[in-house]
């Protein structure tokens, strides 16, 4: 079975359909208000990749909003498993499962009723593919002139439904016409790219900034995944005048996993230009986490969503 195969399926609330014919009600404060919280996660021959660190961050976010989640952990996972067996996957494919819990139906007021009934949103579809060019080249990234929320208006580590701030830093971005962006806070800090962690080499060091950011999954693993390996990484502050001498740069993600990146356009136009496909510290990243990858899914098959 290819890709083209798996038809894109939803989950609402134990209701399964494609994708395409799945419907909420308008009442509901995820649509309303972005008031819910998700967490993506990709498969690997079968098996979730991070599932319980996934878990762990969705309880989380919905803990710094205040909601209290109904549904509980293994009735989302049965849910889950539920919605890819009808996705029509197999262990031949890699799945893109999304899961979002909204704060449920109500009325129109901002704030939410205490007695409110949390709503589940699953939503399995093929992996999507990157273009192979974004690996052997490497992505292009801008500056853009929208900052990211500060922390103490809205903590990064919410994974929650509203990503306007990050959709109008990646528009602006687009429009300068590179891949994504690199999005500063207001006292010129990097935080993020538009919805993955950026990495740098400055003075032969491995860095990511320290706050500002979602505390991203892919990130920590890689992490674990070079620590094991002897090559040491850090989370620092970084600000926009060090880039300059960056002398490579790369996302990971979920789905990207370890992208490398070839140029960043800084705000006053200036470029800054990485190795194609990634330095020799990116390449080398990229094996070890490829590594942590195929040890990780072998030490978890019994997580595996489907039979094979």
């Amino acid at each position: 079975m290819d890709a083209a195969s798996i038809t894109a399926t939803a989950n609402i609330d134990g209701v399964i359909s494609p994708a395409a014919d799945a419907k909420i009600s308008v009442m509901d404060r995820g649509f309303l208000y972005g008031d819910s919280v998700y967490e993506v996660f990709r498969t690997y021959n079968g098996v979730p990749f991070l599932m319980d660190e996934h878990f762990d961050r969705l309880e989380n976010s919905a803990t710094l909003i205040s909601m209290t989640i109904s549904q509980s952990r293994d009735q989302l996972i049965e849910e889950i498993r539920r919605t890819v067996r009808a996705s029509g996957a197999d262990d031949g494919n890699d799945v893109y499962v999304r899961y979002q819990i909204t704060r449920g139906e109500g009325p129109i007021d901002l704030y939410p009723s205490p007695d409110l009934k949390t709503r589940c949103v699953i939503i399995v579809k093929a992996l999507p593919p990157w273009d192979p060019k974004l690996y052997a080249v490497g992505m292009t990234v801008a500056v853009p002139s929208v900052r990211r929320n500060p922390i103490d208006a809205l903590d990064p580590n919410i994974k929650g439904g509203n990503y306007l701030n990050n959709i109008l830093a990646i528009t602006e971005a687009r429009k300068l016409g590179a891949d994504d962006c690199v999005i500063l806070n207001h006292q010129g800090f990097v935080t993020e790219a538009a919805n993955s962690n950026v990495w740098f080499v400055l003075d032969g060091k491995v860095v990511t900034p320290g706050s500002g950011n979602l505390r991203g999954l892919t990130k920590n693993a890689l992490h674990k995944a070079c620590a094991a390996a002897g090559v040491q990484t850090e989370e620092t502050a970084i600000h926009i005048d060090q880039l300059v001498d960056a002398t490579e740069c790369f996302v990971s993600s979920a789905t990207r996993e370890v992208m490398p990146v070839k140029s960043i356009r800084l705000e006053d136009a200036t470029m800054v230009h990485f190795p194609a496909g990634g330095g020799e510290m990116t390449r080398r990243i990229r094996s070890i986490f490829t590594e942590f990858i195929t040890a990780y899914v072998g030490e978890h098959s019994a997580d595996r969503l489907f039979s094979e």
